[in-house]
């Protein structure tokens, strides 16, 4: 999309998208975080993450936005998903990685809220970018009806 005729370049985004697995490896509940305020869509709900830094990768940002955000260190990410989003605040290319292992006590390092959740989320307001990483986890997980609960 263009603003007043001129192309904006993406910028691009790691985000990390916790989710706990049981014994047998079946996923569950997934991370939801706040975004603090001062921050444009303060107090919607996102899965956490931040811009890559020149010559980081996904994985490496993440490690970094991660800790710095939340005080964990995460093990491996797993690429999943790529979307582009244009907000009016900017055009994002988020790239989305599972992590299934990380050490360490969350901290909100940004006074944002942490809230673990499932199908439909609780949440609200939800970050109009993570709507469709809802609408994936519906479909990988066979989940019939909205993907958030609207009362």
């Amino acid at each position: 999309m263009s603003d007043a005729g001129i192309e904006r370049t993406p910028v691009d985004v790691a985000v990390g998208v916790l989710v706990e697995r049981d014994a047998e490896g079946v996923e569950g509940r997934f991370l939801l975080t706040s975004r603090p305020e001062g921050k444009v869509y303060a107090g919607y709900w996102e899965f956490p993450g931040g811009k890559l830094e020149r010559g980081e990768t996904v994985e490496q940002a993440l490690r970094r936005e991660l800790q710095e955000e939340l005080g964990i260190t995460i093990g491996a990410a797993h690429p999943w998903h790529e979307l582009v989003m244009d907000y009016p605040h900017a055009r994002v290319r988020l790239h989305f990685c599972k992590v299934y292992e990380w050490t360490g006590a969350f901290e909100m390092r940004e006074q944002q809220t942490m809230a673990w959740q499932s199908l439909p989320v609780q949440v609200q307001p939800v970050l109009p970018g993570t709507i469709p990483v809802l609408d994936w986890f519906a479909a990988e997980r066979g989940f019939a009806g909205a993907a958030t609960h609207l009362g």
